[in-house]
């Protein structure tokens, strides 16, 4: 049986200021999925993420989670925002990791993690710090709850972003190249992270220039060129026998590590 469509984006378009960065994205994830979004600086990728967890307003199209519309319903026609209530409920949902760690400098790694438990879903001190307490078990953490984020190294501080997203029980994580601002020697520590997570099930929409990461954890791939999907399908296609030439231009950027380099 086939496992349901957890996110579901049709034509999903938007601009800024005139200039169109998406130009009609279509986009399946399946529940336990891990899709991946790859392309050039500038193609559309982490825009397309901020449309899906709300950060951006997409123009036109539609972006479904659970078969429900994120943002809007349609009223005679006509796209109507949904009320605040309703669209913070539906981003509750949706968890982010950010290329910058965003974390909050006077709480601890545990204040940053409990937080959120707390105030958006409601749970007790108690049982939010001993969510928190797994969590950063689970990312390796547990001796460093206690610190501050300026106290901690990059990737350390990532994990504890990572441990802060997945403990409110999203439905979909999405992961904005979340080890471009790592020095690359901590880059092999949050991909452990999420790498585990992957193996477990969480269903994850990720972006990210860490290519042999993408064709390993990756169920699908897309390529974006210009605000459109290029290529995609798994990633032994997308990888290994590319015939768009955008795309075997790209990988070949990567130094040999894909048969598509020496195309």
């Amino acid at each position: 049986m086939t496992d349901p469509i957890l996110l579901q984006a049709r034509g999903v378009t938007k601009s800024f200021g005139g200039v169109n960065v998406l130009k009609g994205i279509d986009l399946d994830v399946l529940q336990g999925q891990v899709v991946s979004l790859i392309g050039a600086s500038g193609s559309g990728k982490t825009t397309f993420l901020r449309c899906v967890n709300l950060l951006e307003e997409h123009d036109g199209g539609e972006i479904l989670l659970d078969g429900e519309p994120i943002g809007y319903r349609d009223q005679g026609g006509r796209r109507v925002r949904l009320s605040e209530a309703r669209v913070s409920a539906q981003r509750a949902r949706i968890g982010m990791v950010f290329q910058q760690f965003n974390l909050f400098p006077h709480l601890t790694a545990s204040g940053n993690v409990t937080l959120g438990l707390t105030k958006v879903l409601g749970k007790s001190k108690a049982e939010a710090q001993e969510i928190a307490e797994h969590w950063l078990d689970r990312v390796g953490l547990s001796a460093h709850s206690a610190r501050h984020p300026y106290e901690l190294s990059g990737g350390q501080q990532q994990r504890v972003a990572i441990a802060r997203a997945v403990a409110m029980q999203p439905r979909l994580l999405l992961f904005d190249e979340v080890t471009s601002a790592l020095d690359p020697e901590l880059v092999a520590e949050v991909l452990t992270v999420m790498r585990s997570l992957a193996e477990s099930g969480m269903t994850m929409l990720l972006v990210s220039h860490e290519m042999l990461f993408v064709r390993e954890v990756s169920d699908h791939v897309l390529f974006l060129e210009q605000g459109r999907v290029a290529v995609e399908g798994p990633p032994s296609q997308v990888f290994d026998q590319p015939e768009n030439e955008r795309l075997r231009s790209f990988l070949g950027r990567f130094h040999g590590l894909f048969g598509a380099s020496s195309a």
